[in-house]
């Protein structure tokens, strides 16, 4: 179900830049209107989860695409920060997203995220949205970030 960054040597993927605990610290500092979960963290890669529930449904009965968008954001997001470490302005420049099949209203998103390239300004993440147990992605995204200069 979840794949491994591929877009660093095996010593660049062993430098870890944003422990699990400090990530978690973080989202739920600088964003506390935002309802995920950071579950793992590493260089270029992270797996956040979103609890469903009334508030994330749309008409039919289905989980909004805003709701999976900022997921992937926020998935994205944690990968950049377990690459690059604490780099709080980094922005999204681009987000794209493909809703690939009806994901499950009663049951959490989990999102996968890893680095596609890492650059000095621009990164490029892929992330697949996963419901629930199931092992086929409900989204798969794309985003673009720009990192602020150092």
């Amino acid at each position: 179900m979840f794949e491994e960054c591929y877009a660093f040597s095996d010593k660049q993927k062993s430098i870890i830049r944003m422990k699990l605990q400090e990530a978690r610290e973080f989202l739920e500092k600088e964003f506390p209107q935002v309802n995920c979960v950071v579950e793992n963290i590493g260089p270029g890669t992270s797996i956040v989860s979103q609890s469903i529930d009334e508030k994330n449904l749309r008409p039919g009965g289905t989980v909004s695409g805003p709701t999976m968008m900022m997921l992937a954001d926020c998935a994205a997001y944690f990968a950049i920060l377990g690459h690059y470490g604490k780099v709080a302005l980094a922005v999204t420049t681009s987000l794209n997203i493909n809703f690939l099949r009806k994901p499950s209203a009663d049951q959490d998103l989990l999102a996968d995220a890893n680095l596609l390239k890492a650059g000095k300004r621009l990164v490029v993440c892929v992330i697949k949205i996963y419901s629930g147990d199931d092992n086929e992605p409900v989204a798969h995204a794309t985003a673009t970030y720009s990192i602020p200069p150092v």
